[in-house]
């Protein structure tokens, strides 16, 4: 079996992603025909998910026409001011298609007060700056949404000077605007900025003086990493996957898990999880996230300082291999103490998955020496993992608040009643909870505290 060296080309790990590009070029009105061209990167089923979305369709067909007539803006004003024509009726401009999509969805935008070009602009300009934020829910939570939000909206685009001033910076770098379709960026050679997810997010960021560094967002594991892990699956009497949850990232491994297709990782037996009592809580909620089997040990301490879990992963491993007939193990763990129990078991079969970071070069060597397979859990797309951190974040954040924020709003107002020493029939009583207690508020200070209000008016 190959093995992972450092010593292959830049990149070979990984491949790219077209999600988030093929839904920035299907709302900018990048040409169907793109889509349909193989070797072009946006995706024609991303397409056709959009094509069914409203909200999608009227940015995409907003997109179209503003493009389309800064294309044409002298050509199209000239007929206009002195042809007498309007919009619907110079196919040659404009795309008459987009025009009647958007009427079929209920939006028009030709006003009978517009005389002028600049002002059709204007018009499709403040339906674009409205309409985007539709579009929010197409994109991943980590994406930061004011800079993908800034590329529909023209700078100044509501008066006649910023959009003019739009289609001269248009005309002027039309080669530099991806397919040529315009969006508000500044325009420099980068290529095509829609190349891939890596490419697009990586520029989208710098051109907000930012730099955007987590790949793993926006890339996976190459087809070489997966088919090596099918293959050694597929090689397997009967596999299992040990992770020591002291030295591998629940998020990662779940996200890898994520990434390999459901059918070959499904002839996995199980998951075994080592944990300690101070590990990250996630690993808790793995199992909501696959399909695999799951044990999940929690290893106590006889001493605070010393954790067990090496030596408890060992033996187990150990204890499958040899009674229960366990011929490989998937290893989740950058510690390389590991490299103990795989050289002392010849009869079993290894394979390791490491966090780059966490792994020195002198282990990664000895695998290569001995050939044991190891891949990194860097490279896998982490995007899929999003679900697991939320519910990882809401479960601490609810476990916080239940602890701080505790307390019966009957014992509370029996305890004013009485403080008070007021006569409240039970009716007026309970009248009082359902009108203040119940619609009680949080308040939040600059500095991040929080208090709890009752709303009088």
């Amino acid at each position: 079996m190959q093995y992972c060296t450092d010593q292959m080309p830049p990149g070979f790990w990984k491949e790219n992603r077209y999600e988030i590009i093929s839904t920035i070029a299907y709302l900018v009105g990048v040409p169907v025909r793109i889509f349909e061209n193989e070797h072009e990167p946006p995706r024609m089923d991303i397409l056709r998910k959009l094509e069914l979305d409203k909200n999608a369709r009227i940015v995409r067909n907003l997109c179209c026409l503003r493009t389309a007539i800064e294309r044409n803006y002298k050509k199209i004003s000239t007929a206009i001011q002195f042809d007498f024509k309007t919009l619907n009726s110079l196919p040659e401009y404009i795309p008459q298609e987009c025009i009647r999509q958007l009427s079929d969805d209920g939006i028009s935008f030709i006003k009978k007060s517009s005389t002028k070009l600049f002002q059709h602009v204007i018009e499709i300009n403040k339906l674009l700056s409205d309409r985007v934020n539709n579009c929010r829910s197409l994109f991943p939570d980590w994406l930061n949404w004011q800079y993908v939000r800034d590329l529909f909206v023209m700078p100044n685009g509501l008066s006649e000077e910023g959009s003019k001033a739009a289609v001269e910076v248009y005309y002027g770098s039309l080669s530099l605007y991806p397919y040529q379709m315009y969006i508000n960026w500044k325009p420099v050679d980068e290529g095509n900025i829609l190349f891939s997810d890596k490419k697009f997010v990586k520029i989208l960021y710098k051109q907000h003086g930012e730099i955007f560094e987590d790949d793993s967002l926006v890339s996976d594991a190459s087809g070489y990493v997966k088919n090596a892990i099918y293959d050694y699956i597929d090689e397997s009497i009967k596999s299992l996957v040990v992770v020591d949850c002291e030295n591998s990232d629940p998020y990662k491994l779940c996200a890898a898990l994520n990434s390999l297709d459901s059918d070959e990782i499904s002839k996995i037996s199980k998951i075994i999880l080592f944990n300690d009592v101070h590990t990250v809580a996630a690993w808790q909620i793995l199992e909501s996230y696959t399909d695999i089997p799951v044990e999940h040990m929690m290893i106590e301490r006889v001493k605070a300082d010393k954790s067990l879990v090496d030596p408890k992963l060992i033996v187990r491993t150990c204890q499958e291999h040899y009674q229960n007939q366990v011929d490989s193990f998937i290893i989740a763990s950058s510690d390389s103490d590991y490299w103990g129990l795989i050289s002392s078991v010849p009869t079993a079969r290894f394979l390791v998955m490491v966090e780059s970071e966490k792994m020195g070069r002198d282990i990664k060597e000895i695998y290569d020496e001995h050939d044991i397979f190891y891949c990194y859990l860097d490279d896998f797309y982490t995007g899929n993992a999003e679900d697991i951190r939320q519910t990882a974040l809401f479960g601490s954040l609810n476990k916080t608040l239940a602890e701080s924020i505790s307390f019966n709003i009957n014992t509370l107002m029996d305890n004013a009643i009485r403080e008070t020493r007021i006569n409240m029939p039970p009716a007026e009583r309970e009248q009082f909870i359902r009108k203040y207690l119940k619609t009680m508020q949080l308040e939040i200070a600059d500095n991040g505290d929080v208090s709890v209000r009752i709303r009088i008016k």
